[in-house]
């Protein structure tokens, strides 16, 4: 990583810090109890937290990415941020959002975003990973119509499982950053 995407990568870290993580006692969408949560939308959706997002995860993604994707509501604004650089690096990728549930009106899509041809390699992105539940669902509706999925990437692992499910599946993953990251750098000057 370059020196201004290390730079980078410790303003998102601070940003994450500062206002998307928590602790006290929370229950996850996961169904999980947990002594901390984070909530990445703080951060997704200010202009600085996401154009560190954008930029960081576009200079990762796997040579080939076609397009990018995720779950509704956490990914939407992430991949919105990883197209938008794209375009400004001339390289442009369009973004899917996945509904959890088909629309209930109109064509009752799963996936909004522009038609791409059957094999277009796309990347599901997640803000943070626990299980792996959530990025696996918007996975198999991307592969129902017939996309290419590899490749997970996330901005956090709470590195309860999600690697390991993502990797039985055959799936590569990467984060930029683990739930230690964020622990490490809680209460303590960036």
């Amino acid at each position: 990583m370059n020196a201004n995407l290390e730079t980078l990568r410790q303003t998102l870290l601070a940003l994450l810090v500062e206002y998307a993580y928590q602790e006290g006692d929370f229950v996850l969408s996961s169904g999980q109890q947990s002594n901390y949560y984070i909530n990445c939308k703080q951060v997704s959706l200010n202009a600085e937290g996401a154009l560190a997002i954008g930029k960081l995860l576009f200079s990762q993604l796997p040579e080939g990415t076609q397009a990018v994707a995720g779950l509704t509501l956490g990914a939407d604004p992430i991949v919105t941020a990883v197209s938008v650089i794209s375009a400004l690096e001339n390289v442009p990728i369009p973004a899917l959002i996945i509904r959890k549930e088909a629309k209930g009106h109109g064509t009752k899509a799963y996936i909004e975003g522009p038609s791409l041809t059957v094999g277009t390699k796309v990347v599901v992105l997640e803000d943070v990973v626990t299980t792996g539940k959530s990025a696996m669902l918007a996975v198999q509706r991307l592969r129902d119509v017939g996309y290419t999925v590899e490749w997970v990437m996330a901005l956090v692992d709470r590195e309860q499982g999600g690697r390991q499910l993502y990797e039985s599946k055959g799936l590569k993953f990467t984060a930029l950053f683990s739930i230690q990251d964020l622990k490490n750098s809680y209460g303590s000057p960036l």
